[in-house]
């Protein structure tokens, strides 16, 4: 990256009120909106650019993270399992509540370009108790995977044949073949330790290079598709949690941020944290968000 290209880069923030534990940023294209959540404090926040009017909507548990539905909700990962959410009428309707594990709670969380929400668990404590659940709009669930210690950096190659996926602790972004929704083929893709961080949230751009923020020192990272550090950006605050592209022509980076993740492992020292900002500048786009179609009427028994 040139310094004559690094000087347009402009971050900006987008609203005055900062989030305790900000993730999960999600543009929906069809509404021209930016959603967010804000975990400890309980919310699933929203902000339309156009006229620079915001919302939000409370959830009855801590949230993890949201995806788009094609009837025009959010599927939500809260503590206990997966919600239906309309922020408009401040509606949360229970979907698919696995039996109740108390030392997990669920966290990252993405839609996969088949249509699915895949969201990873983490321990309460950080022990490797998380799973990672998939769930279709029908209702049916399945485990990938499980001994998690905090899942992060979920999301997925354009064509969805990759899945990428880090247990933040392990300071590694692995790579998953994907084909026919099976997880095959294991290996490191990005090595975050030599940045002396562990990923936190991810997002995948057009050229289907991937954006991990690098939480513990306040820096984003992008990597090729062959996983060698393409760039690597100083963050607005020192720590960013995860980064998603928006805007009409899907040109803006937006990054949430961390305050006081409740837990005591991440308190931000920086007089921006926990806000959200959006990057301009950087001549990158990203893709437009994947929906999951719902074709259940009644919460499905697991």
């Amino acid at each position: 990256m040139t310094a004559q290209s690094a000087a347009k880069i402009v971050a900006t923030r987008v609203v005055a009120t900062p989030d305790m534990l900000g993730e999960s940023p999600l543009w929906d294209e069809r509404r021209q909106r930016l959603y967010w959540v804000d975990g400890v404090s309980r919310l699933i926040r929203f902000h339309d650019p156009a006229t620079d009017s915001t919302g939000q909507c409370e959830t009855p548990s801590t949230v993890g993270s949201i995806g788009l539905c094609e009837d025009g909700r959010l599927i939500a990962g809260l503590v206990d399992g997966f919600y239906l959410v309309d922020p408009d009428k401040g509606a949360v309707t229970p979907f698919l509540i696995p039996p109740r594990n108390e030392k997990m709670r669920f966290n990252d969380g993405k839609v996969d370009r088949q249509g699915r929400f895949v969201c990873g668990g983490m321990g309460v404590f950080a022990d490797p108790v998380g799973e990672l659940w998939r769930i279709d709009g029908a209702g049916h669930s399945e485990i990938l995977a499980n001994g998690i210690r905090i899942a992060n950096a979920l999301c997925f190659s354009p064509d969805g044949g990759t899945m990428y996926f880090a247990d933040s602790l392990d300071r590694f972004v692995r790579a998953y073949d994907y084909d026919n929704g099976e997880l095959s083929r294991p290996r490191v893709f990005a090595d975050t330790q030599q940045f002396n961080s562990g990923p936190d949230g991810a997002t995948v751009d057009a050229e289907g290079h991937v954006w991990v923020a690098l939480v513990n020192v306040g820096k984003l990272a992008r990597f090729t598709p062959s996983g060698k550090l393409e760039r690597l950006l100083e963050a607005p605050t020192d720590m960013p949690s995860c980064p998603a592209f928006g805007g009409p022509d899907l040109s803006t980076l937006y990054v949430t941020s961390i305050k006081d993740s409740g837990s005591g492992r991440a308190i931000s020292r920086h007089p921006q944290g926990g806000h959200l900002f959006a990057i301009d500048g950087l001549g990158i786009r990203g893709l437009a968000e994947p929906r999951m179609k719902l074709t259940l009427s009644e919460t499905p028994d697991v």
